[in-house]
């Protein structure tokens, strides 16, 4: 316990001073596609003081990665989708770049990562838009192809077409409402959602700020009717707010069809070290004006192989089980990792 209490005091210490690092270690970003070795360990046991157990709030455990790369661009893994067959995945990164690869499955368990890119989100212009300063991608949503990233620090959000150009596709910068220029510096654009067709807001784009807070405290969150459209028009935006509750940041979000929105969490401090936590809530509640909240399904510290989790999806496996799938943002720091971890939603 106080080690861990240590390792929590460095972690949350250390955030000011890996942020800013981030900007620099950004300068390095993968300049071209490229394919990557990424090393994988297996872990075995989500919770360190009582191996054996799996069940965890809602959830169970079903496994996980520790993963590890020599290209100096790997890292920094902050949003994530996983398609239907549970294996092809894709993320963006704090050094504005794509990972692409297939989870390796052994007994349904995660055993390791093959056939994994990195390439350069491209701006419109066809340069890496990090080249340009826009390399915090922070939040990333699938729908059916078409790519929507959450650019931080610069507060856009940029649309590709994945199904036609692959990695290779421009950014087409949405026109954002005009108070995203508001938005708390370095804590804004983490959550990007889609609800698909039979879910209640098809087709409206979700998004949700880790720390930008409204005038009673709580997450600014809006509804953007416009960002399918051509052109896009996201500055058409429906204003609501989540509840913040127990000094928890928002870090991502995935839609649970057909009806909900799972919610990512984070929360560092000295005092309570380093914690995750996802809560579900009904995208009915969903609307402009209103403060919604939802079930917490999960909440860990330190005790569990956790970090930084900052990326989650949702994917159902053959069995027909709910799987979640979450990773973690290293910060390219040598006190944290890169992890990947599974569950399966056993309450429902």
């Amino acid at each position: 316990m106080i080690l861990r209490r240590k390792l929590a005091v460095i972690l949350c210490l250390a955030v000011p001073a890996i942020a800013a690092a981030t900007h620099a270690l950004a300068q390095d970003y993968i300049k071209s596609p490229a394919t990557v070795t990424v090393r994988a360990t297996p872990i075995a046991s989500f919770d360190t003081a009582e191996p054996s157990r799996t069940r965890f709030g809602a959830l169970e455990f079903r496994g996980g990665l520790a993963l590890t790369s020599s290209e100096p661009a790997f890292g920094g893994i902050s949003g994530l989708r996983v398609e239907a067959d549970g294996a092809h995945f894709l993320a963006v990164t704090d050094s504005g770049s794509w990972l692409r690869g297939r989870i390796v499955y052994s007994d349904g368990r995660p055993s390791g990562i093959a056939d994994a890119e990195m390439a350069p989100l491209l701006g419109p212009d066809g340069k890496p838009l990090a080249a340009r300063g826009w390399y915090d991608a922070e939040s990333l949503e699938n729908d059916n192809g078409t790519l929507y990233v959450g650019l931080e620090r610069v507060e856009k959000i940029v649309r590709f077409d994945y199904a036609r150009d692959g990695l290779k596709a421009q950014a087409r910068v949405l026109p954002a409402p005009d108070d995203f220029r508001t938005f708390t510096y370095n804590k804004s654009l983490e959550c990007l959602a889609m609800p698909p067709q039979g879910s209640p807001l098809a087709g409206t784009l979700i998004a949700v700020t880790e720390r930008s807070l409204d005038a009673a405290g709580n997450h600014r969150a809006y509804l953007l009717d416009g960002a399918r459209s051509e052109p896009p028009e996201a500055g058409r935006a429906g204003r609501f707010s989540v509840k913040r509750s127990d000094g928890f940041d928002v870090s991502d979000c995935t839609i649970l069809p057909p009806f909900d929105l799972l919610l990512l969490e984070r929360h560092f401090s000295p005092a309570r070290g380093v914690l995750m936590r996802i809560r579900r809530i009904p995208l009915a509640t969903l609307k402009p004006g209103a403060l919604v909240d939802g079930t917490q399904l999960i909440t860990a510290d330190l005790g569990f192989q956790i970090d930084n989790m900052e990326g989650i999806a949702v994917h159902k496996n053959a069995q027909g089980e709910t799987i979640i799938t979450m990773v973690s943002d290293d910060n390219f720091s040598v006190f944290q990792r890169n992890l990947l971890l599974q569950f399966a939603l056993v309450a429902d």
